[in-house]
């Protein structure tokens, strides 16, 4: 392995593409950087840095070698940082999904203070943290099916996917014998940057409803963007209800029918298995099934309704 002085100089001269503006970081002279950069190249065989008259730019192998050194240089901080903090046990470093954590457990955080106020929250939602590969992270509120590499999970709540709009649009129709789901603007979920996920399909097939075209209507990266559409009467949207139990209860949404679909994934509680028995992880962990408990028994039981209650066309 080559030095790592040698491969921090390198780090900082590409990423600042200046030998003197990472000679004056490193607190070091500039011609040390540059003998250092210069013997990693001898050693590697290749050329990391082309010599400009103003500025270095990098070769094809130093982007490469970059981009490796800052994600590893990254980590090392986060690790000495998360080893400096374990002093304060009673942090809890938490990451979900961005709609599960604005819209279920920010809700509920009041009570984890006051049944655990020793505890202390750090909560993120950014999808590339990974409990695998971040010694920072306590746990992770994971969204699909349970499997995880060398992980421990916990099912916390299947989806309850139903659909929803807004009453005043709802009222539209009324007085109608049938509303009419073409007639509406669907609002959809992407699952990735070109495709949907197929709520609205199965919705449709377990209301028994046929003849509606799915293939328009509004686009969204987040649940919690439909959801604040459908509030909004932009349109119908399908959310798992347990993202949308308070505005149910408001009146700010109301079901289109009192069919629901259990979705194909899950939330869980992810941890390590040297972990899983930690106090404060312990005491969160135990708080949340209580919390998914008290929210289960709220729901009223919903089923399949005969049509013609919504056709298509």
């Amino acid at each position: 392995m080559p030095a790592l002085n040698a491969l921090k100089a390198f780090e900082v001269a590409g990423r600042t593409g200046s030998f003197t503006r990472a000679a004056e970081l490193l607190n070091v002279t500039q011609s040390a950087v540059s003998r250092q950069v210069r013997q990693l190249e001898e050693q590697l065989g290749e050329p990391l840095l082309q010599r400009r008259h103003h500025h270095l730019e990098l070769s094809a192998a130093g982007r490469v070698l970059l981009q490796a050194l800052q994600h590893s240089f990254d980590r090392i901080e986060l690790t000495v940082r998360s080893i400096q903090e374990k002093t304060h046990l009673n942090r809890l470093r938490i990451n979900a999904p961005p709609t599960f954590a604005s819209r279920w457990l920010m809700p509920r955080l009041g009570r984890l203070r006051d049944e655990h106020p020793e505890l202390e929250l750090s909560l993120s939602t950014r999808v590339e943290d990974s409990l695998a590969e971040s010694s920072v992270l306590d746990c992770t509120i994971r969204f699909g099916n349970g499997e995880w590499e060398g992980l421990d999970s916990r099912l916390l709540m299947n989806e309850r996917h139903v659909a929803v709009c807004s009453p005043a649009l709802l009222a539209r129709q009324a007085g109608q014998q049938a509303i009419d789901v073409n007639q509406f603007t669907l609002l959809h979920v992407l699952a990735s940057d070109d495709q949907r996920f197929q709520t609205w399909q199965h919705w449709l097939k377990a209301a028994g409803i046929e003849g509606v075209d799915t293939a328009g209507g509004y686009e969204f990266d987040l649940l919690d963007l439909a959801i604040r559409a459908a509030i909004d009467g932009l349109g119908i949207t399908i959310a798992d209800r347990h993202m949308i139990a308070r505005e149910l209860a408001t009146g700010q949404l109301t079901q289109v029918l009192n069919v629901h679909v259990d979705g194909h994934q899950s939330y869980w509680l992810v941890t390590r298995p040297e972990q899983g028995d930690l106090p404060h992880l312990a005491s969160f962990r135990d708080w949340l099934l209580q919390e998914v408990w008290l929210a289960e028994r709220s729901f009223e039981p919903s089923a399949s309704s005969p049509a013609p209650l919504i056709r298509g066309r």
